[in-house]
């Protein structure tokens, strides 16, 4: 027994080296934010010595805690700990009803000054609420504070008013139409130019809006939403990382990313009695088939891919290959679909490895299921890492367009922040590492009745986790520039 203690111990240190090597770069820090990108840009450099001892020893203690913390009742307090807010129920009825009221504002809004409103787009209220305020401050309330999306969400609540569920949601298509919807909006937003071209965002958001609300009359509104509708899905599984829930109709409040881990009712697949405030429960368990982990690590790669392209080194890239005869589209889709495809295949290669080493029933598709959770607090700490400063740098912008939002702000106002906020980005980013890691060692613990199996089982997928966010340090401290050959 002690030897192998001593070898997953060993392991362990191997795996913080590995950190270490893969954080040993110069760098420079700034912010990379896809949209309006120019808010923001004041680098920071930092000492190579303190960003390769900073990253590499926290991702290295991350792969310590996997073979020190066995004690079960102390994970187990850990990931269980919750307290019960006050708080009436009809007061939560009237706060759906204002959230419902809010939502449709916002969207008759957008839409009518994203056709009518200025061509600039820090004082067009469409692109400012659109990607400041939800693409930025909603997704960073969803991990930070609670899911509020399906409160606000306005394409359900025209849908629920109106006769549907015609048709049967065939269930072998699981959320791979989610997944695929993502990926599509990342796509769009990054390469047509919805970022700055106010009139085509709300086209955009018409044709949107047409396709939400009639899919979910015909397959009904919660198969929709909780299975095709990408922003849906996108904030549901945010939300899963945030503190406070509702549950049986009451507000808790749980340490922040333990809803994660599965609770009792996970070994079952018996709810939680969590409720996103609408009325409709979610079930315990978030992730549930191969679907459900391709979208957790679409949210990973999505951010990956966007910080690739606009950073000085990404550009240089696209540059050469295009130089090369391939179309500039052809050279962006492929780095795309090539980059999800070996973020998906190397999680995939970890769940097999994990099910090939250890004496268990549970298969490889189990194990990958099972360990899907963490990548959101990763997806979380990326996202907070990649959008903190440009919301702040546009939140008097927001402010503006909201004050007044059928006219032209006279003055708008652009923050540039003091260049010690980039540093944040660091923090961010280990932050989500460090609550992925203690979710996987709670998950494990849940799984595995021997403590070795349960030690061992982390280790391929700590290792791809450390990859994720080495790749994401690394690209957080380049120079952003605007994507080249985009309009």
């Amino acid at each position: 027994m002690r030897r192998h203690r001593f070898a997953a111990r060993a392991l362990s240190l191997c795996l913080a080296l590995v950190g270490v090597a893969l954080l040993a770069r110069g760098v420079a820090a700034s912010n990379a934010a896809v949209g309006l990108g120019e808010a923001s840009r004041d680098p920071l450099s930092v000492p190579r010595w303190l960003y390769v001892a900073t990253g590499g020893a926290t991702i290295g203690a991350s792969a310590l805690l996997a073979s020190f913390v066995t004690d079960r009742r102390f994970v187990l307090r850990i990931h269980r700990w919750r307290r019960t807010l006050p708080g009436r129920e009809t007061a939560a009825r009237a706060g759906v009803g204002l959230a419902n009221a809010l939502g449709l504002g916002l969207l008759a809004l957008v839409v009518y000054r994203g056709f009518v409103g200025p061509a600039v787009p820090t004082v067009n209220l469409a692109v400012v609420v659109v990607f400041a305020g939800f693409r930025a401050g909603v997704t960073m309330f969803s991990y930070a504070v609670g899911n509020v999306w399906p409160a606000l969400n306005p394409w359900r609540t025209v849908a629920a008013r109106l006769p549907n569920g015609f048709v049967d949601y065939p269930e072998r298509l699981a959320r791979w139409p989610a997944v695929a919807g993502v990926l599509a909006l990342v796509w769009v937003e990054t390469t047509t130019g919805v970022t700055n071209q106010p009139s085509l965002l709300a086209s955009a958001i018409l044709v949107y809006s047409v396709l939400s609300v009639g899919g979910a009359v015909v397959v009904g509104v919660d198969a929709w939403f909780r299975n095709v509708d990408p922003v849906s899905v996108f904030f549901r599984f945010y939300g899963r990382v945030a503190p406070l829930s509702w549950e049986d109709g009451r507000l808790r409040a749980h340490l922040p990313g333990m809803r994660l881990v599965g609770g009792d009712g996970y070994e079952d697949g018996a709810s939680d009695g969590e409720s996103d405030g609408t009325g409709v429960d979610e079930s315990a368990h978030l992730v549930t088939d191969v679907s459900d982990v391709a979208f957790a690590i679409a949210l990973v790669w999505e951010l990956t891919f966007s910080g690739f392209v606009t950073t000085v080194q990404g550009g240089s890239v696209v540059r050469a290959l295009v130089g090369v005869g391939l179309p500039p589209l052809v050279v962006y889709a492929g780095l795309y679909l090539l980059g999800f495809a070996a973020f998906f295949g190397a999680y995939v290669l970890a769940a097999r490895v994990a099910a090939a080493r250890l004496q268990t029933y549970r298969g490889a598709s189990e194990l990958a299921v099972r360990f899907a959770p963490p990548l959101l607090a990763i997806a979380a700490g990326y996202h907070l890492a990649h959008y903190f400063a440009f919301f702040l740098s546009l939140s008097p912008s927001l402010v503006a367009v909201l004050a007044a939002p059928l006219s032209t702000p006279a003055n708008p106002v652009v923050l540039t922040l003091p260049a010690w906020v980039s540093a944040l980005n660091i923090v961010f980013v280990l932050g989500g590492h460090l609550v992925a890691i203690w979710v996987a060692h709670s998950t494990a613990y849940r799984l595995f009745p021997s403590r070795l199996q349960a030690i061992r089982s982390q280790y391929p997928f700590v290792l791809v986790m450390m990859v994720y966010t080495a790749a994401s340090l690394w690209l957080v401290s380049l120079p952003t520039a605007t994507p080249p050959f985009l309009s």
